[in-house]
């Protein structure tokens, strides 16, 4: 079993990257999850809500985000690591309230004109303690700002497997996983409990509960009844729909693409 492929996806909702290599940390992968688009009231957006946040693409530069519309790739902005307007700022993400801060009022302006409603981009920082649900935690962990554990993990078997009851295939990037596997049987990482990626560990919390964004295709932004019908049909466990993994980190460390997979 081998660790094909690394993602990150720094802005909530926006577009993902993939890496060859990325830093393991406790609350998720270094950059994962660190910046999110919030309303005037600083509730976060989504794409369940606003699907054309999967248009806007995301990339690493030296100096910051840089955040590109795809329809209009000259449509650019930097999202700066030195914080610009720094403002301390109390963000809803779910049921939680944080301290975040802003980053640029450059940024907020051009998402602003890209979503068509009055936003700001805001950053977690060391200051901003986010823990999650004690109802699924046993070690009081942090998580950024995704929707409730730092990590998710997919085996490309489950995918294929899924892919193999539609008509028209889906790509992984739908269920948005931070790690894919390859070597291993369609769902075999619903019974998993601990494993070693490259010098880091990782325990296995609950399945991945999924919601009508898998429906959104993010080359388009279009939204279709696929594949949560098709799993609705035979990954539907205690009236929920399961697919993937979360995990928490056990032992910070690196991870690279090609790592072998090792259950503890």
């Amino acid at each position: 079993m081998k660790l094909s492929e690394i993602w990150i996806y720094p802005v909530k909702s926006l577009g993902g990257i993939r890496l060859l290599a990325a830093q393991v940390e406790d609350c998720g992968l270094q950059y994962d999850r660190r910046w999110m688009v919030v309303d005037e009231n600083g509730k976060f957006l989504t794409q369940r809500v606003h699907a054309n946040m999967a248009l806007l693409d995301v990339s690493l530069d030296p100096n910051g985000l840089i955040l590109s519309n795809r329809l209009d790739t000259e449509q650019q902005v930097l999202v700066p690591f030195d914080r610009v307007s720094d403002e301390a700022v109390e963000v809803r993400i779910w049921d939680d309230v944080v301290t975040a801060f802003t980053v640029c009022n450059v940024a907020d302006q051009w998402l602003t004109n890209q979503l068509g409603k009055k936003v700001r981009i805001v950053a977690m920082t060391d200051e901003t303690k986010r823990k999650r649900n004690p109802d699924y935690t046993s070690h009081g962990e942090l998580v950024s700002f995704a929707d409730d554990f730092p990590y998710l993990l997919i085996s490309q078997a489950s995918l294929d497997d899924l892919n193999g009851k539609l008509d028209s295939p889906v790509e992984m990037k739908r269920f948005r996983p931070n790690f894919v596997v390859s070597g291993t049987l369609p769902f075999a990482e619903d019974a998993w409990k601990y494993i070693k990626i490259g010098n880091a560990g990782f325990e296995a919390a609950n399945a991945c509960e999924r919601c009508i964004m898998v429906n959104i295709d993010p080359k388009t932004g279009m939204k279709s009844p696929e594949p949560l019908k098709a799993l609705f049909g035979y990954r539907w466990i205690d009236k929920k729909i399961f697919f993937g993994r979360n995990m928490v980190c056990v032992e910070s460390g690196i991870v690279c693409e090609g790592d072998e997979i090792v259950l503890v």
